[in-house]
């Protein structure tokens, strides 16, 4: 699972380790069921940073507009 210390790109360097993990079929059912469980969080945890920063950013610029 996502840590609050983790960083984006781990995350998603695990979530590709999974999914690859998956394509390969290395994973047997019960792991498999595990795994998957992983990937929804780590994708919940990238999706809230992707809209964290995409909040920030869009915050910035309407200050940076508001000056002009």
């Amino acid at each position: 699972m996502a840590t609050k210390k983790e960083t984006y790109s781990e995350a998603m360097g695990r979530l590709e380790s999974i999914v690859a993990r998956i394509e390969s079929n290395e994973l047997d059912i019960d792991e498999l069921g595990d795994n998957l469980k992983e990937a929804q969080k780590l994708i919940k945890f990238c999706r809230e940073k992707l809209y964290k920063a995409d909040a920030e950013i869009k915050k910035m610029l309407d200050e940076e507009s508001s000056k002009e």
